[in-house]
């Protein structure tokens, strides 16, 4: 929770919304903040809804092997970035099941190496890279380019302000809003997901077009790949996966083919008339 006085801690809870995820685990020394109120979700959905477009800064975290990584490093390539506490047994877990899935998918489609995935342990006092990685095995997540994260408790909220992510303690653990976000990159939050189950192309939506919409450093050869790739790559609902589809490159070729052709005869029969129109009286 953001660090600031008693009383504007309780101002600001007011307007927190949309939380789920109760599952037993310890208050952060600092961040009790008694009953918890009623909230409003439509506020909250405002407030990350509102964190878009914003720059999340630079911050140093831990790997689950030990290692350390900084924000800055994902630069370059989308990010998809979201918060779990390992503690929690329901909405956690599920949440990086379904976001497992659809990651897989999304990399099928888009290619193995054009995003990264990051999972922030956001509960610092257990969420520690031991536990981090504890995690990942027990949800079987084993994308080398998805790396689950540990940090201190001022890194958390500056990242949680930033992104929209709210999260609180309660006494059963914490309540916190199921958000999923995309930073395109440069490292400003581009998307908001919500929910534990959210539809395929909610993701993979957004992320194939920050993956074939950038165009620097690329040949015209590959700029034009990319572009009929954005156009040509479509969902379909029947099998609830993405496919390369040229036939919709192929129809508009066509469709442009023919209104050229139609246009040339308009103007050809066009000048034709003009030449053997006869001379004013």
């Amino acid at each position: 929770m953001y660090r600031c006085d008693k009383a504007v801690s309780i101002a600001f809870a007011i307007l927190m919304a949309v939380f789920a995820c109760p599952a037993l685990a310890a208050a952060h020394e600092g961040m009790a903040m008694g009953n918890s109120p009623e909230f409003d979700r439509q506020t909250a959905l405002d407030i990350s809804r509102g964190a878009i477009g914003h720059q999340v800064s630079d911050a140093q975290l831990q790997r689950s092997d030990g290692s350390y990584v900084r924000l800055a490093d994902y630069r370059g390539k989308p990010l998809v970035l979201s918060f779990i506490y390992t503690s929690c047994y329901h909405i956690c877990p599920t949440t990086t099941k379904h976001l497992d899935q659809t990651v897989r998918k999304a990399r099928k489609v888009l290619g193995a190496d054009s995003f990264n995935v990051a999972t922030i342990g956001f509960d610092t006092v257990r969420d520690t890279p031991p536990m981090m990685l504890a995690f990942r095995d027990k949800q079987r997540v084993d994308d080398d380019r998805w790396q689950f994260l540990s940090t201190d408790q001022a890194t958390v909220d500056t990242i949680a302000r930033q992104t929209g992510f709210i999260f609180y303690p309660t006494g059963n653990g914490f309540d916190h809003l199921v958000q999923t976000t995309i930073l395109d990159a440069d490292g400003e939050v581009y998307r908001q997901i919500y929910g534990m189950d959210f539809e395929l192309p909610l993701l993979i939506e957004p992320l194939k077009r920050l993956v074939f919409e950038t165009t620097d450093d690329n040949t015209l050869l590959q700029s034009v790949g990319k572009q009929v790739r954005l156009f040509c790559t479509v969902y379909d609902p029947a099998s609830g996966s993405y496919r390369f589809d040229y036939s919709v490159f192929i129809g508009t070729f066509i469709g442009i083919l023919c209104v050229g052709w139609v246009g040339f005869h308009l103007v050809k029969e066009w000048r034709y008339t003009l030449k053997h129109q006869p001379p004013p009286r």
